[in-house]
């Protein structure tokens, strides 16, 4: 029943947002003042589980939860313990979770409790007063004591870093150190046009090739095959060995392989984090008891997915690529 798009991709990937909402307002993300969803609009989290249920049956092998930030939302847990059981049964090979860090003390072990085996948490700096300034509402301690927790639990940690100019580039290096010193992988990622925001885009953007091009002045970079399911290409640094990963939407997309798609907290399915086109799983969803309209949906909506993104950030394209936040998508 594997799902295969019109360029002969098997999709096996799941991302759901399970939350617009968020502790932090990142810069290059969200507005200071944001408008968030009403609760009323978002899916339950039984709906939740029955969509990702029918992915999984489907095809879909990886799940990751996002958000927003994901552990903010209400009784999460409950909807992770539940999906826990595609791992038992052998169903889904992996159950991962993209997180800000701040609510981790808290629930990195009853995560690992669930199955969960490795995270993602998104840090652009080790400097408490810049982390503050990008996050604005964020508090570094927080997020050390919670990826100290998650260690602590047995869970694997990657960092993702979204690399700003003037902002964390010459500090990158040494997060890198940091990170390998830890255990813990590091991926850099080029900012994306999504959704308005307060800042302009092009004083943040940082190709990633001129990232890695100063890393090599002072790392051995060597490309490796290692992939995690997701987009990034991963080289081996010699002095650290630890991997660092690159996502470049920008600079090279990674459409020709992509596996992904994108589910949102009210039921949008995005097939492409670049596009606007979407299909409604929530009214097939809530529509009958059964199954079998949702999957056609699901089907439909697979045979729509595109070929890939066009995204542009310079001095003359002053809109988003796209409308809505990554708070909405998902990372």
């Amino acid at each position: 029943m594997d799902m295969i798009d019109p360029f002969g991709r098997t999709i096996s990937y799941l991302r759901v947002s399970v939350t617009d909402r968020c502790d932090f307002r990142c810069t290059y993300c969200m507005a200071e003042d944001m408008a968030f969803l009403p609760k009323k609009d978002l899916l339950s989290l039984e709906e939740l589980d029955r969509l990702c249920t029918v992915f999984i049956e489907k095809g879909v092998r990886r799940l990751r939860l996002t958000g927003g930030e994901p552990l903010v939302r209400k009784n999460i847990m409950h909807l992770v313990r539940q999906l826990s059981r595609h791992l038992e049964s052998g169903a889904l090979e992996e159950l991962t979770l993209t997180t800000n860090g701040s609510q981790l003390a808290r629930f990195a072990a009853e995560l690992a409790d669930s199955g969960v085996k490795r995270i993602n948490v998104s840090l652009d700096t080790l400097d408490a007063d810049k982390f503050h300034k990008i996050t604005r509402w964020g508090h570094l301690d927080k997020v050390m004591a919670g990826i100290d927790a998650a260690q602590a639990a047995g869970l694997k940690v990657k960092l993702n870093a979204v690399a700003l100019k003037d902002f964390n580039d010459a500090e990158l290096p040494e997060m890198m150190r940091w990170a390998h010193g830890r255990g813990m992988d590091l991926t850099v990622i080029e900012t994306m046009p999504m959704g308005e925001i307060d800042a302009d885009r092009t004083d943040q953007y940082l190709p990633l090739s001129l990232l890695r091009a100063s890393l090599e002045r002072q790392f051995t970079l060597t490309d490796i095959p290692f992939k995690t399911g997701g987009p990034a290409r991963y080289v081996h640094v010699a002095e650290t060995d630890g991997k660092l990963g690159f996502i470049t939407p920008m600079t090279h997309n990674f459409c020709e392989s992509c596996n992904r798609v994108r589910l949102t907290c009210t039921g949008t399915l995005y097939m492409c984090l670049g596009q606007e086109d979407a299909a409604d799983l929530r009214a097939p969803l809530r529509a009958s008891e059964g199954n079998e309209l949702l999957a056609d949906a699901i089907d439909e909506a697979i045979g729509r997915k595109p070929k890939g993104h066009d995204f542009i950030i310079d001095r003359r394209t002053s809109r988003p690529s796209v409308s809505r936040h990554m708070s909405v998508t998902g990372g």
